[in-house]
């Protein structure tokens, strides 16, 4: 006699809200109809809110080895999912995953103090003044722009080139491209200089000319560091983890999808 197939097991969810009432709300809801269990004992952590709470929750996770699946509820919802409060154990089991490897960036402040930041979006150095920034630009150890003179630069990975990257006219990259976008910001000097794609295991090291004069702030997703006069910038390939999307809306397909928006 056959044995009947077993079920597949619901997995346990942890569901993480924004701050805003309609994230509460929900998350109120979906914990009521799914049950819920704390994130160090979930399958699965559902995120529910924006981008930004979004990337807060990646840096939180980052490490615990769960995948995070987002719904949106905030005003722009590129890394999340559509709302849709019923059948969210089915579409979790359906869902495609993107595994996203963070940059890591190490700096050292005009006072000698030392930072280090994971950015899952971009790397961005920006001026703190009305004076323009100049700032050294070399790849692997090899000097490659000796002053380029702008009002930024940034570093970006594919998952993050359709936010700030974008917007500062630097190239949309496919997810599996293996490239990061090197962008500057309002460049002035070299005139014609548009900014490059780096193989991913590009080691960037930037450092700023006339710190005292031009400050310059260095920027990991959301966390500023001030007064940067040497940021070294790698992927962090040896941290990772899960984005889920549903099948019809993967990361990839989004991505590509952004190239023909008018």
């Amino acid at each position: 006699m056959a044995t009947a197939p077993r079920p597949a097991a619901i997995p346990r969810l942890a569901f993480v809200a924004s701050a805003s009432d309609k994230a509460r709300t929900a998350c109120n809801e979906l914990q009521e109809k799914y049950g819920a269990v704390p994130p160090d004992e979930a399958d699965v952590i559902v995120a529910l809110g924006g981008d930004g709470f979004m990337l807060r929750t990646l840096h939180a996770q980052l490490g615990h080895g769960l995948p995070v699946y987002g719904m949106k509820l905030g005003r722009v919802g590129f890394l999340m999912n559509r709302y849709l409060p019923d059948g969210l154990p089915a579409r979790i089991a359906a869902a495609h995953p993107a595994v996203l490897h963070p940059l890591e960036m190490r700096v050292t402040q005009r006072d000698g103090n030392e930072v280090s930041a994971l950015a899952f979006n971009e790397i961005s150095l920006l001026r703190q003044t009305n004076q323009a920034a100049h700032i050294e630009v070399a790849l692997n150890d090899e000097v490659k722009l000796p002053n380029l003179i702008c009002d930024g630069l940034l570093v970006s990975t594919p998952a993050g080139s359709t936010a700030y990257n974008l917007s500062a006219h630097g190239p949309i990259l496919p997810l599996d491209a293996n490239v990061l976008a090197l962008t500057p910001i309002s460049p002035f000097r070299p005139r014609r200089w548009r900014g490059a794609l780096l193989p991913v295991a590009t080691r960037v090291g930037l450092r700023t000319l006339e710190p005292g004069h031009r400050p310059v702030s260095a920027t990991a997703d959301f966390l500023e560091v001030r007064d940067a006069v040497k940021i070294d910038v790698r992927e962090a390939r040896e941290r990772a983890i899960t984005l889920l999307f549903d099948p019809e809306r993967s990361l990839a397909q989004r991505i590509l999808d952004e190239q023909f928006e008018l």
